[in-house]
């Protein structure tokens, strides 16, 4: 796949997860076979500001290349001028979020709530990519509830504008993440527009990426939350997009991700701010494995890294067979 001159390999790409898919798990992933990352959601309005935490969370380390910076906003200046300063942080390109829907950024018009007002969507789009000379692409919804289904009209105005790949999540702001995935938008979308259509949405091992790929047309998938605690899952999807046997990873092997992701959440962080997002981190490393409730209780008074290889020779004597 291309994105304008960017070249993409392979199938599957990290969705942008606000506090979750921070540097250390975008490194991890990218390891583990992602195609490309986008980075943490990031406020136009706090880049142009200056704001500190707006810009750690715009760093762009060489081993997540390729690498989007993910901006939101409602307001087509700020947009560009944010777009203009996230240069700085060496971006391989830009990513318009129109599908967030958490009420502090859909709430004050950013994010999904954009797709409601399809002027102003497009505004921002064309502000943004006359002000940046790096590929713009935009991630929205199918829609802000059942109502109002407008994704192919969006995608073709945000193409008109610009836009270089359109990314689409396969539920409505008001479906959040559940229930399931609306795969005929998806390929209305795809039917819409001539750039190329990321899917997203329940993508979770290689059965589910084929039947995305059969079901939409896509020309790409975006993986959220089936990469936590799994950065594995691309591997997988890899293999089975590639007709390749896979074999999937010994209870041993995704504990040594997991160290070396908290290794990397301390080396970017600080011990402290580590520690506290590792005990989700670790949780999701868990799932699946016998006696998993009882160990993710014990994740939530984790303060250093030998609570982590503490709880996880645990679940190694508990899963000895696994």
């Amino acid at each position: 796949m291309k994105i304008k001159s960017l070249e993409i390999k392979g199938f599957a790409a990290l969705a942008p997860m606000a506090g979750v898919a921070d540097r250390a798990m975008r490194e991890i992933c990218m390891k583990h076979g992602a195609a490309f990352c986008v980075g943490e959601l990031t406020s136009s309005r706090g880049i142009t500001l200056g704001d500190k935490k707006s810009a750690s969370l715009l760093y762009c380390g060489e081993k997540e290349r390729p690498v989007a910076s993910q901006i939101f906003g409602n307001d087509p200046e700020i947009m560009a001028d944010a777009a203009k300063k996230t240069l700085e942080y060496r971006p391989d390109f830009i990513d318009i979020n129109m599908g967030c829907p958490a009420p502090k950024v859909a709430g004050n018009g950013g994010g999904s709530a954009l797709m409601k007002n399809p002027d102003l969507a497009e505004s921002i789009v064309r502000a943004v990519v006359k002000a940046v000379n790096l590929p713009v692409t935009v991630k929205m919804r199918t829609g802000w509830d059942g109502e109002h289904i407008n994704a192919p009209e969006l995608a073709e105005r945000c193409e008109a504008a610009g836009a270089a790949a359109i990314t689409v999540h396969g539920r409505t702001r008001m479906q959040m993440y559940a229930p399931g995935i609306d795969y005929e938008t998806i390929a209305r979308v795809k039917r819409a527009v001539n750039i190329p259509v990321i899917a997203n949405g329940d993508v979770k091992d290689g059965e589910s990426a084929r039947y995305m790929y059969s079901a939409t047309g896509c020309d790409f998938l975006m993986i959220g939350r089936a990469a936590q605690g799994n950065p594995f899952v691309f591997e997988e999807i890899n293999a089975a997009l590639s007709g390749r046997e896979y074999r999937r990873p010994t209870l041993e092997q995704r504990f040594e991700a997991l160290f070396e992701q908290v290794s990397l959440m301390q080396k970017y962080k600080g011990e402290h701010i580590a520690m506290l997002e590792s005990r989700k981190h670790t949780a999701w490393y868990l799932g699946g494995i016998c006696g998993a409730a009882k160990l993710r209780r014990e994740c939530g008074e984790i303060t250093c890294f030998s609570d982590i290889r503490r709880i996880c020779q645990k679940a190694l004597e508990q899963n000895a067979d696994m």
